[in-house]
């Protein structure tokens, strides 16, 4: 898998069993000269939320096998309905 930055992955339990909950992850880099176990890798990135803005800053050991790449835009956030402002 060709790793970049700026792709977005979808991190799930495949890549690591601490990604119960999926998260999204725009990458910033790869720690290619971190000792670690065979087949697994160090990521520098940003957790996106549903809108796809950077919402914390991470590094990640995963297993690229389990890793997404995004080639489709996150899901458009759709707003709730409004509520009308109270009035005192």
């Amino acid at each position: 898998m060709d790793f970049r930055a700026g792709i977005v992955l979808h991190v799930t339990r495949a890549a690591s069993p601490q990604f119960v909950q999926p998260i999204f992850f725009r990458l910033i880099r790869v720690h290619k000269d971190w000792i670690t176990y065979d087949r697994w890798i160090w990521l520098d990135g940003y957790q996106l939320d549903a809108k796809g803005d950077a919402v914390a800053q991470r590094s990640i050991f995963v297993q690229p096998a389990g890793l997404i790449v995004q080639t489709q835009p996150l899901p458009a956030h759709r707003p709730g309905p409004r509520r009308s402002a109270a009035r005192t």
